[in-house]
């Protein structure tokens, strides 16, 4: 199995490449800006293929489509997982703010995508793995520009699980809430007992990535819960609102 992991020298990204590195056979191909990082990752999992690249780079999508061809000549799964945020209200941060956050969470999702879809389907039956966000169900302020972008992957998501499954690719989805990570610790939700549940660790979501991915589920909450929150948001979203804000 060749996979392939976008945002994978910290965090969710390289809690998903040590659990794919676990499956029989996996050989895999680690992209993120930190070249050093994905070298020692890389190391400590027994080699693997790395791309330094920053997605939003307009030739980054060859070049990483080049190097999996070069190397592999295949791809079973393709797991879209680089993204960031940047917390400002909409009066603070304005439709820059928007863009550039859109560029990186969704723009360069598609992109990828694109360079790669015509490996993924000569190798079909293969998968995607886009991780979206809670947040692309329940917006919270201050968090919009995020929200949005990963609201439009989720709806892409699904436009492309069902354009592509009967080329054999699967596109899953997976939603994750609030996660501890070096950039996120989480640090006031850990700390208090009646919100501990709400924090996922970074290998609880890169399993809900496997059970997405390689198990071909359609959509995964993390942690599960929060699909109740997604659920409140359409049956009581006058409720909801006052409850977040």
């Amino acid at each position: 199995m060749i996979a392939l992991v976008t945002g994978a020298s910290s965090g969710i990204g390289e809690a998903t490449a040590r659990r794919l590195a676990r499956e029989p056979d996996a050989k895999l191909v680690l992209v993120a800006r930190r070249e050093e990082r994905l070298r020692s990752l890389a190391s400590q999992l027994g080699g693997a293929t790395i791309v330094a690249a920053d997605l939003v780079d307009a030739d980054a999508p060859s070049a990483v489509a080049q190097a999996v061809e070069r190397e592999h000549g295949r791809l079973d799964l393709l797991v879209n997982n680089a993204g960031a945020a940047w917390g400002a209200t909409f009066e603070e941060g304005g439709e820059q703010n928007v863009r550039r956050t859109m560029e990186l969470n969704f723009d360069a999702v598609v992109r990828l995508s694109q360079a790669l879809l015509p490996l993924l389907r000569r190798s079909a039956p293969s998968a995607m793995v886009n991780v979206s966000s809670v947040a692309a169900r329940v917006a919270r302020p201050g968090a919009g520009a995020y929200g949005a972008s990963k609201a439009a992957l989720a709806a892409w998501t699904d436009a492309l699980a069902l354009e592509e499954g009967g080329r054999g690719v699967h596109v899953g989805l997976v939603l994750p809430g609030f996660v501890a990570t070096e950039g996120f610790p989480q640090r006031g939700l850990v700390e208090r007992r009646l919100t501990r549940w709400m924090v996922a660790r970074p290998d609880r979501v890169a399993e809900a990535i496997v059970d997405a991915g390689l198990r071909r589920r359609p959509e995964r909450y993390v942690p599960r819960p929060y699909a109740l929150a997604a659920g409140a948001r359409l049956l009581a979203p006058r409720l909801l609102r006052r409850i977040i804000g």
